[in-house]
């Protein structure tokens, strides 16, 4: 194992990563296991709870306050602000932008059969892209989006206008904007754009990369997965048509999200990443 975890590169070898006849060959050499099989090997190390072979792509927090950040938000989450229990005309929102969506169409799609899934043709068309802005309410679980041809600040600022000037925003005591970092609603300058125009508004600004926390994300997995898979739309009217009738369908049965990811989750996680 411990072999298997070793990086190549601190024992001079121009290897990403051992394969098992590397290993094999490492530990017959240093004299550990004076003859031993690949397959054994191979058998030993798949019987471990260490996968020091599969690797996948992570993203670290760089953000010195990201603690404090994060936990604003999954305090929201949870009914709390500033240590208070929020009112009962307190909302919170998750907004972001689904960008570059694009409209393929496909040579051919064939339906299921005996044996096999649906076909879908790799060969595809480009015939335009639409941007999806939304906000899920979170303790509603209902989202209201619009489609766009592009993101950008008058797209969004005007996007913000349409749900203030709707009930429940229109009428409530605070509305709680959970934003990411994104241009469109950078954190240097959206707060007072929206005090601008919204007094009841409050931009909340996630940590860098940490899209995960933001709980319209979960939305927009729904949504690629029940609506927009396979990608086959003979305009971009017609992936907004999908986009917006799937809108309506989810808002039919909506629920609250049950959000479990806690403050403490959160400290370990931080611990376990370090």
């Amino acid at each position: 194992m411990a072999v298997a975890c070793e990086r190549p590169q601190e024992c001079g070898e121009p290897l990403g990563r051992f394969s098992v006849a590397d290993i094999t060959a490492i530990i017959q050499a240093r004299g550990v296991i004076p003859m031993i099989s690949s397959s054994t090997v191979r058998r030993w190390l798949q019987e471990l709870a260490i996968k020091p072979w599969q690797v996948r792509s992570w993203v670290f927090p760089r953000d010195p306050a990201f603690e404090l950040k994060a936990g604003i938000v999954l305090d929201l989450y949870q009914g709390y602000w500033q240590g208070q229990p929020l009112g009962p005309n307190d909302i919170v929102l998750c907004a972001d932008e689904k960008t570059c969506l694009q409209a393929l169409r496909r040579h051919r799609v064939v339906g299921p059969s005996c044996h096999h899934g649906t076909l879908v043709d790799s060969d595809y068309l480009r015939t335009g892209t639409v941007a999806y802005l939304t906000v899920l309410n979170v303790f509603q679980g209902t989202v209201m989006g619009k489609v766009v041809p592009k993101t950008g600040i008058v797209p969004f600022d005007t996007f913000v206008a349409e749900v203030m000037a709707r009930e429940p925003c229109r009428s409530a005591d605070r509305v709680f904007w959970v934003v990411d970092n994104g241009s469109s609603h950078d954190p240097r300058t959206f707060q007072a754009r929206l005090s601008q125009h919204h007094t009841n508004a409050i931009a909340v600004h996630l940590p860098v990369h940490t899209s995960w926390l933001n709980q319209v994300e979960a939305y927009y997995s729904i949504l690629q997965r029940k609506a927009l898979t396979p990608n086959d739309f003979t305009s971009p009217e017609a992936l907004a048509e999908r986009i917006l009738d799937f809108q309506t369908r989810f808002n039919r049965t909506a629920e609250p999200f049950r959000w479990r990811f806690t403050k403490a989750d959160l400290a370990n996680y931080l611990k376990r990443v370090g």
